[in-house]
């Protein structure tokens, strides 16, 4: 289970016990605020794309929705999402529980500057009723990310 490869990835550095898992889905940003009582826009949700044929992450805030000009100026290519079947393939985690930890080798993590106007978000890991509570410092650090980029609409600065 994709679960158990993110709490492995999460061992190494002692953190695998601020994984939270629910009795509930939170495969969705609405479902995971639920879940953790949180704001929908501090949800860390990873999307995942197809970039010159090979799989990459882009990890934004809950609110943020990729904006598809700014995408192709960032990537020189449309914003083609990768299929459910696809994802699990290349990536290594379920559609509704992507995160950007324990993901096959390969697989390019960028983050959105959407995320950095908060002081903890919450990524998924690995299913469809898991999160983890991360600093922007330790979603950098941990998330093995290539580069901060502005790849969003529809959220602000607050």
């Amino acid at each position: 289970m994709a679960i158990d490869r993110v709490r492995e990835y999460f061992r190494q550095y002692h953190m695998e016990d601020r994984i939270r898992e629910f009795e509930v889905s939170s495969a969705t940003v609405e479902l995971a605020a639920e879940a953790l009582g949180c704001e929908g826009k501090r949800i860390a949700k990873s999307l995942s794309f197809m970039v010159d044929g090979k799989a990459i992450l882009v990890v934004a805030a809950g609110d943020a929705k990729i904006d598809n000009p700014k995408y192709k100026a960032q990537f020189g290519t449309k914003a083609k999402m990768l299929t459910p079947n696809e994802v699990e393939d290349m990536v290594g985690h379920a559609v509704g529980g992507v995160c950007p930890f324990g993901i096959q080798e390969g697989v390019a993590v960028y983050l959105d500057v959407s995320l950095k106007r908060f002081a903890t978000v919450f990524p998924a890991c690995g299913s469809s009723n898991s999160a983890i509570e991360l600093t922007i410092g330790e979603l950098e650090e941990y998330s093995g990310f290539v580069e901060w980029i502005d790849v969003c609409k529809g959220w602000t600065e607050e």
